[in-house]
């Protein structure tokens, strides 16, 4: 996905937010503001949104010295997810469909997005996404390949939400890999994130090394790559994933919730809305 004019002041909107979890230094963060101001001005629209967040979140920690400013919040955003985990199970066990529901108890996760949102109820939000119709489903596409895989691709998104990714790789009962940030980056789920909501427990971790707030593939290990190109069956998390995979020439589903209105205009649907989407399938 390309950068849209609107995406400029998210951008900023994001340093701003970034340095104020790392910092109470205001000399730092103007320090921050100016300097990613400027960068703005020379950011093609041609990029990706990922590419830029990689340039951001690389000065907030040059310029505060904090390597992971969302640590904390993380830690807490996977314990308050693993509370929730056996009724989750529940509403999956009682369910007439029990991957459909786990598939959007998965998507019901993707709102813990400290990139896009300050605020959110997720008991709420998983409320109503167990009730909502989904804006994009290829969910009769998506069963079908998961039917004929040998073994399925789960690239993650953010700490906490792989609580709701574990039920889904539970649901799918295939060799599942997960794939984590190489660096810390906003609340995205590295290592420790992953094994904390115990996804060691479920699948393999990797990491895919990039240090993009998204799969950007030009900056991700050989390694992952070339798991990524073998796969026969990927399932990308979130909205940083799809910004930065939606133009590739391989199957991918895509499993997120349109937390703004670019994203949900470049998909062709409502903020809000949620989204089983494939793509060369």
């Amino acid at each position: 996905m390309r950068t849209y004019r609107d995406c400029l002041p998210c951008f900023l909107d994001q340093a701003l937010r970034a340095g104020r979890m790392a910092t109470e230094d205001e000399a730092k963060i103007k320090r921050l503001l100016d300097e990613v101001g400027a960068m703005l001005r020379d950011i093609p629209l041609e990029s990706t949104p990922p590419e830029t967040g990689r340039l951001i979140y690389k000065k907030v920690r040059e310029i505060t010295g904090q390597l992971d400013p969302y640590k904390h919040i993380k830690s807490e955003s996977t314990e308050k997810a693993l509370t929730l985990y056996p009724s989750l199970k529940k509403k999956v066990e009682k369910s007439n469909d029990r991957l459909l529901t786990a598939v959007r108890i998965a998507i019901a996760g993707n709102v813990i997005d400290f990139g896009v949102n300050r605020d959110f109820d997720i008991e709420e939000e998983i409320d109503e996404t167990l009730k909502k119709d989904f804006a994009v489903c290829d969910y009769g596409k998506f069963k079908k390949y998961l039917d004929k895989a040998k073994e399925v691709l789960y690239i993650g998104d953010n700490a906490g939400e792989s609580v709701f990714d574990k039920i889904l790789i539970e649901e799918m009962k295939k060799p599942v890999t997960y794939v984590v940030r190489g660096v810390p980056i906003i609340n995205d789920a590295t290592y420790e994130d992953a094994v904390q909501a115990g996804i060691d427990k479920v699948a393999t971790i990797v990491s895919s090394w990039t240090d993009a707030p998204g799969t950007l593939l030009k900056t991700c290990s050989a390694e992952f790559k070339e798991l990524y190109n073998i796969s026969k069956f990927t399932i990308s998390k979130g909205q940083g994933n799809y910004e930065a995979l939606s133009n590739e020439k391989r199957p991918i589903f895509f499993l997120l919730k349109a937390k703004c209105h670019v994203i949900a205009g470049d998909l062709g649907v409502n903020e809000g809305d949620i989204i089983l989407k494939g793509i060369n399938v």
